[in-house]
């Protein structure tokens, strides 16, 4: 996608966090209640913790977002990458992933993990193409995950 602008999080796009998140989520999951806390609170779950959200702007347009959640001093969870329809298939999930790690790494991060779900193709290509790497199988953190992906940095 040709024009891709990276904003940090500010308040007037707080709520395309919860919007665009929201869709993909519904659609294929249920929200859970820790996507309730994050969706609808970024600053308190995300952000005030050491974390950060991103958003892509195209055209005068929000078309997607990503967060980045500090587990501990040197490790990072990639959190809530989603892109809206209208630009999906048009790079803008890898630019979105790639500025997110530049953004671990300079926050000091040695490792960054994702937790995700097999069916979620599109998604796992993209982290493949970053270098992630399957590390478990999961069933324990979140209902919808069935996959915990690692980056080392």
């Amino acid at each position: 996608m040709e024009n891709v602008e990276i904003l940090p999080f500010s308040p007037e796009l707080k709520p395309y966090f919860n919007s665009i998140n929201r869709v993909w989520v519904e659609e294929l999951f249920e929200i859970e209640p820790f996507d309730k806390e994050q969706l609808e609170n970024p600053e308190k779950y995300v952000l005030d913790k050491g974390g950060e959200i991103i958003f892509a702007r195209s055209e005068g347009k929000i078309v997607g977002t990503i967060g980045l959640a500090k587990v501990d001093e040197t490790t990072y969870e990639m959190i809530k990458m989603g892109v809206d329809k209208s630009a999906q298939g048009k790079g803008v999930g890898m630019i979105l992933a790639k500025e997110i790690l530049k953004i671990a790494k300079e926050k000091g991060a040695d490792k960054v993990i994702l937790y995700t779900h097999s069916k979620l193709k599109a998604a796992i290509s993209i982290y493949e193409k970053l270098g992630f790497k399957e590390i478990q199988l999961c069933n324990d953190k979140y209902v919808r995950c069935d996959l915990v992906m690692e980056l080392d940095l």
